[in-house]
This record gives C-alpha cells, sequence and structure tokens, in this order.
C-alpha cells in the first residue's frame, strides 16, 4: 500500500479574510503576507502535506464559491481560514454552511511584535487578527462548526507542529472517505465487542466493510507460482533473521514458501480490490493450509490495516493511524492487551495477539520462525517473533455502543522486555496511565474493547481531532484520570448523546 501517494494526492488550501474598507490597494500586501505564512508552513520539518494560499476572500460570492471548490475538489483534504484584517463574519454564513471538509482556524498575525515605537493607525488598522479572527470565532461558533483552532504566532515551532498534527489527521480522514475494507469470513462467533452497525459506521466515518470468502483468497494464494514466493523469501532474508530451517533445503522450507504465497496472495487480493484494511478469523480457515499471522503482519508493515476475529472497526482505525503516521511512523499496529503483571512495586500489561502485531514496533530486527499454535486447528504458522521498542505510547479502540460510537484513549509507556523465552509472538509491555488497576478498571467501566490500535507516532490530540471530525464520543485514560470523574463523564455523555439524537 502506498501511503506516500494518499499525501502526493492531497493538499490543504489556505484562505485569508479581510474586506474591502481599506482600498485596494492593501490587498497586495495581505496576498504577500498570507504567502508567507503559507511557505512557512508548508515548508515545516513536521509538516508532510502541501498546504497551498488559494485567494483573498471578501464577499459573500467569492467566500460561497471558494469554500464550494474546497468542498468539491477531490485533492483538498481541509482548509486553513485567517482573517488577516477585520473580516465581517456574516459574509461567511453561507460559504462555512456549504463545507463539512475538516476546517482549521489560524489564529495568528504576519507579524509576531507589536512595534511600539513606530505603530500607528494605518498599521493597527492593516494587522488586526485578533480582532478580526475574533469576529470570526462567534460565527462559526454560532453556526455550530466543526473546526479546530490553533493559536499563536505562525513562525513558531510549537504552532508548525499543531498545524501538521491537524493536517495530518485531515489527510487521515480524506482517507477514509471511501475506504474499503474486507472481511475473510465473519467475526468470532459470540463475541460482542467485534460487532457493529457497519451501515452506521460508513455514515460516520466514510469507510465500507464488506464480506467476503476464504476461498476468494485461496484463490489468489493458490496462484502464486513457487518462483514468486521464492523472490519473496529471499527478500525476507534481506530483512529479517529467518531460521535456519526456514531457509532453502530446511526442514520447513516449504512452510515459508506457503507462508510467502499467503503474503503475496493477500497483498494482490487487496491491491485488486482497492482495499485498505481487511481482517481475518481463526474461525474461518477452509482451503487455508495455516492461519495467515505472517501475512498479516507483512501487510500492516506496509501500511494496511488489520483487524483480527472479523474486527472491521479496528481494521479501518489501524489503516488511519497508519496514514495519520506516515512518514514519521516509530511504530502503529494492531494490538491486544493479553495478561496482566500486577506486581505492585512494577506493575503493566503484555501486549500481544496469536501471531498479529506488526513489526513496525520492533526493537531488533524481527526473526522469522515456525511454531505450534494450539488454535485454528491447521498447521503450526510461520510468524515474526519480536520485542517492541520502549517509548510513550497511546492505545485507542473505537466501539459501538448501540446509539453512538465511543473512542476510548488510552496514554501508555513500553518498557524494556524481559526475557521469554517460551513465548513465540510478536510482544510489548505496558504501563497504562495513571496505574495499571486505575487504567484497566476505567478501560472497563468504558466499555473498551480488548483490541487496539497501539501507536507510539500518533499522538492522543490527534486521535480527538479524528473523534471530532466524525463526531463521536471521546473518553481519555491518562495520569489525571480518576474512576469517579470517569463515572461523571460518561453519565454525562449518556445525557447529552441521548438529547441531542
Amino acid at each position: 500500500m502506498e501511503l506516500s501517494s494518499i499525501y502526493k494526492e492531497s493538499q490543504i488550501w489556505f484562505f485569508t479574510g479581510t474586506q474591502h474598507l481599506y482600498g485596494e490597494d492593501i490587498f497586495s500586501q495581505i496576498k504577500e503576507h498570507s504567502q508567507t505564512i503559507c511557505e512557512t508552513l508548508s515548508g515545516s520539518p513536521s509538516c508532510p502535506v502541501k498546504i497551498v494560499f488559494k485567494s483573498l476572500l471578501s464577499t459573500p460570492d467569492g467566500i460561497y464559491r471558494a469554500l464550494g471548490e474546497a468542498q468539491t475538489d477531490m485533492s483538498c483534504a481541509g482548509v486553513v481560514l485567517w482573517m488577516h484584517t477585520f473580516s465581517p463574519a456574516k459574509m461567511w454564513i453561507r460559504g462555512l454552511k456549504s463545507i463539512s471538509k475538516p476546517v482549521l482556524h489560524l489564529h495568528t498575525q504576519f507579524n509576531r511584535d507589536i512595534p511600539f515605537k513606530s505603530i500607528d493607525m494605518d498599521f493597527m488598522n492593516l494587522n488586526q487578527s485578533a480582532h478580526g479572527d475574533r469576529e470570526f470565532g462567534f460565527i462559526t461558533a454560532r453556526l455550530g462548526v466543526n473546526r479546530e483552532v490553533v493559536a499563536g504566532h505562525y513562525s513558531e515551532e510549537s504552532v508548525q507542529r499543531k498545524v501538521a498534527d491537524w493536517a495530518r489527521v485531515a489527510v487521515g480522514w480524506k482517507h477514509l472517505q471511501g475506504m474499503k475494507v474486507a472481511r475473510f469470513g465473519d467475526n468470532m462467533r459470540e463475541v460482542a465487542v467485534t460487532e457493529g452497525d457497519k451501515v452506521e459506521a460508513q455514515i460516520k466515518f466514510g469507510y465500507s466493510v464488506n464480506g467476503y470468502g476464504v476461498s476468494d483468497l485461496v484463490r489468489y494464494i493458490d496462484s502464486v507460482s513457487d518462483i514468486e514466493a521464492a523472490r519473496f523469501v529471499e527478500s525476507y532474508c534481506d530483512n529479517y533473521e529467518v531460521s535456519s530451517d526456514l531457509l532453502k533445503g530446511g526442514a520447513n522450507h516449504q512452510s515459508l514458501i506457503y507462508a510467502a504465497k499467503q503474503d503475496a496472495g493477500l497483498e494482490r487480493f487487496l491491491t485488486d480490490g482497492g482495499f485498505s484494511a481487511f481482517t481475518t478469523t481463526f474461525e474461518d480457515l477452509e482451503g487455508l493450509d495455516q492461519l495467515p499471522g505472517f501475512a498479516c503482519q507483512r501487510m500492516m508493515e506496509k501500511g494496511y490495516g488489520f483487524g483480527a476475529e472479523g474486527d472491521w472497526k479496528t481494521a479501518a482505525f489501524v489503516n488511519a493511524a497508519k496514514v495519520i503516521a506516515y512518514g514519521n511512523d516509530t511504530g502503529t499496529s494492531f494490538m491486544e492487551d493479553y495478561t496482566y503483571h500486577f506486581d505492585p512495586l512494577d506493575s503493566m500489561v503484555l501486549g500481544a495477539h496469536m501471531l498479529e502485531v506488526c513489526p513496525s514496533l520492533a526493537a531488533k530486527k524481527p526473526k522469522i520462525e515456525l511454531h505450534p499454535l494450539g488454535i485454528g486447528g491447521k498447521n503450526s504458522p510461520v510468524r515474526m517473533i519480536f520485542d517492541s521498542a520502549p517509548g510513550d505510547a497511546i492505545n485507542a479502540t473505537i466501539v459501538d455502543m448501540g446509539d453512538r460510537f465511543r473512542m476510548i484513549i488510552n496514554r501508555v509507556t513500553a518498557v524494556e522486555s524481559r526475557e521469554l523465552p517460551k513465548l513465540p509472538v510478536a510482544r510489548v509491555l505496558l504501563k497504562p496511565q495513571p496505574d495499571l488497576e486505575t487504567a484497566a478498571a476505567a478501560w472497563i467501566l468504558a466499555g473498551g474493547a480488548h483490541h487496539t490500535v497501539y501507536t507510539k507516532s500518533v499522538t492522543s490530540e490527534q486521535f480527538s481531532i479524528l473523534a471530532r471530525l466524525a463526531d463521536i464520543e471521546i473518553l481519555s485514560i491518562d495520569s489525571s484520570t480518576s474512576l469517579d470523574s470517569l463515572r461523571n463523564e460518561i453519565r454525562w455523555n449518556e445525557m447529552y448523546f441521548r438529547m441531542r439524537n
């Protein structure tokens, strides 16, 4: 999956608000200032997408046409709006009502400092973003425009980073619109949290979810020749540590050849169908010789979203996170909290899955090995084994509460792994905030899923921006969380969403 193409095909459009009261001769100066701000923001090392200055907006018809074009242009992922001078906000009403793409209100000004010794009325009339942005802020609040606000001077790294973080989410949101998720088989039987309303998900998030028989995938796998599979194996030797028994002449070489066919066949299926994410379930493996866990790891490494046991919500969420993290991805994966270490002096969570954890998390070059798997009833599967790198991270999930979707975000810290000689899976050891007992209880009170997106690259604020774009509920678990306050927040949210609906 070419994540880079998603950014190459996207732009952020920048518009500047003004008016004709000050005379036409100042427009060239306002335009020059706007272009400088755009070039600075777009050229920031933290910004992965081009920010393009489009035009000055000074009339109701001009605003309506410009925002209408932004709404319909497929390359436009979102708009940045800034008021250089005063811009009477009634002019903006029709235009703002016409746009549903991500909106960022940038509250900045061209000059960083007040020129105390030389400031005069002409300077004040031209440089009055403090005035114009407050007028604009009122009308966006009055209209209930779903927008983000970034305040500060555009030259500051912190402001550039906030704009870039929003831009990443805007591109991720653009990608979600029309994203396709393939489900091989159904959900794991009798599991509740992986179920959900796929029609409502498409309405809220933009992606579609459809099912395919495992036999559809098997045909692709069976079409991969031994010669092509051997080429894949050669690439594995370049990128991973391959166990000697899996190499040519080894006792289990054919198992790696078959895993390579699953790898090649799965990617070809996803490419041909235009899919960005997919799910599997170990209860539906008809026609497969081994669980395709290795292929799932490989697809996530290439940017695809994945969800085990038919979990389509997490599959789409993983892919969205991969898009947001592109170019800055120090690790993003499907994850599951598997078991606890309740040592009161060193409590932590072991995160893992049967096989399917993305190697983008690996602290060292992953090992490829063959081990039995006591579930699924198939031959021993090939898998990548590694310990995840330490560092601050996020565990996040989206669940369907029946009348709304809820995003739950927990700040965590990955720690150095321990020796786990008898556990041949990819894994991470986590310390959740504020502590294991509080975080686990809060997660359960919130109805959090056992599957998550685990990422060291996407921030909690970026996930919150994504949730606000989708207009869904957000619950955060961090160092300030108390169970009493979380219970109250859940009650208030219940009341809000029921009254709104």
